[in-house]
């Protein structure tokens, strides 16, 4: 255990901006360095200094746990109930397996996940990628949206195009990578084209002309097909991502300034800020409380009319 003086020197330490600072330019230069060892004549020419270099950034790295598991005083385990100083953790540790030459990739890409702790270090980034892992699971039912979507659009199109266009829409499989094609913008006006005017008045691109054996043009249903496609699949559904991903960026704002304010009333520094923010969150709380119970209350009259 650590006497309280240390920790508060420790706490000083690990909170102080310069300290930061300095921890987030040595996450830089360790991602730079990385990078350039992927050109074997740098290798060859300061293979030592990245080597020293490295043995370097490990030490800091080493130092900044320590000083932050110091932080937590009298219960240093309470360093390990923050999932990213877990990931620190594990990046560091990993650098002292004994792994020999055969598995020497493994300790190349433990070392480029050094970067990934710029993501702890600037702590906007770090709301970002909070908010897009809090929005996994909405964002799973609006793929699911997006799979039917071109599930159903893929048989259709088998069915409808399949005898003219055997390159993009010759099975199910293929029809689910052209219209993958349609929705990220990759010439999808070729592809529209081929229905419209046929195979023959507008030919496949490259060696493909061989497959045109049977062609047939959909002047109507061909634009219609793709265009409704495009305007559901990157107007409608890629938006839906968006407003996912918004809604948990504005909730993980809200759980990084409660844990500020946590933060703060433990170590006594709580601000009239905080103390206002805090009225306002639980005044914005026992709003939505009381809708909902309108709700409630409006309903259970209907019911009993």
């Amino acid at each position: 255990m650590i006497p309280k003086e240390d920790s508060s020197i420790f706490q000083k330490i690990a909170h102080d901006q310069r300290f930061q600072n300095f921890i987030t330019w040595t996450i830089v230069t360790a991602g730079l360095i990385i990078g350039m060892e992927t050109f074997p004549s740098m290798v060859t020419r300061f293979g030592s200094i990245f080597h020293l270099f490295d043995i370097v950034i490990l030490g800091i790295f080493i130092l900044e746990i320590v000083i932050k598991i110091g932080a937590e005083g009298t219960k240093p385990w309470r360093y390990f109930m923050d999932p990213w100083n877990i990931f620190d953790f594990l990046i560091v540790a990993v650098c002292f397996l004994p792994i020999d030459a055969s598995f020497a990739a493994v300790l190349r890409l433990a070392r480029l996940f050094r970067v990934l702790k710029l993501v702890r270090a600037l702590p906007k980034l770090q709301v970002l990628v909070s908010a897009l892992l809090k929005s996994l699971p909405s964002m799973a039912y609006v793929g699911l949206l997006l799979g039917l979507l071109f599930y159903i659009y893929s048989v259709a199109g088998v069915f409808l195009f399949g005898q003219n266009d055997p390159v993009h829409f010759g099975n199910l499989w293929i029809a689910m990578l052209s219209l993958f094609r349609v929705v990220t913008g990759e010439d999808w006006t070729d592809v529209m084209y081929i229905q419209m005017y046929g195979c023959k008045d507008y030919p496949f691109s490259g060696d493909f002309a061989q497959y045109c054996t049977d062609p047939v043009s959909y002047p109507i249903f061909g634009a219609l097909f793709f265009v409704s496609f495009m305007f559901l699949g990157s107007l409608i559904i890629l938006n839906l991502f968006i407003g996912v991903i918004m809604s948990g960026m504005e909730e993980a704002q809200q759980e990084n300034e409660l844990a500020r304010r946590e933060y703060n009333k433990q170590n006594n520094n709580v601000t009239l800020s905080d103390n206002l923010g805090s009225v306002l969150a639980q005044l914005a709380k026992l709003q939505t409380d009381i809708e909902t119970l309108k709700l409630q209350a409006e309903r259970q009259d209907e019911q009993l009319k």
